[in-house]
């Protein structure tokens, strides 16, 4: 399941990946790590929730931001 998400919201959740993920590292992913270096794909990515982890493991832990994507993308449902 793929969450949309403005630009504001990407910010927000960047913030939290960055301080709360403990798979990203220096913007890189451990979990995508096979001996080189992987960007962090939320990081790039500014329209969507992409990753598992994050969506299943990190976002719960932030029910405020958390909320508002879940809000934004019943809003979107019409």
């Amino acid at each position: 399941m793929v969450l949309k998400i403005t630009e504001e919201l990407s910010e927000r959740v960047n913030r939290i990946v960055r301080h709360s993920c403990c798979n990203c590292i220096d913007d890189n992913c451990l979990l995508l790590d096979d001996g080189e270096e992987h960007s962090c794909v939320q990081l790039i990515s500014k329209y969507g929730i992409y990753c598992n982890y994050l969506l299943k493991c990190v976002l719960p832990a932030f029910p405020k931001l958390y909320g508002d994507i879940l809000a934004y993308n019943e809003k979107l449902k019409g």
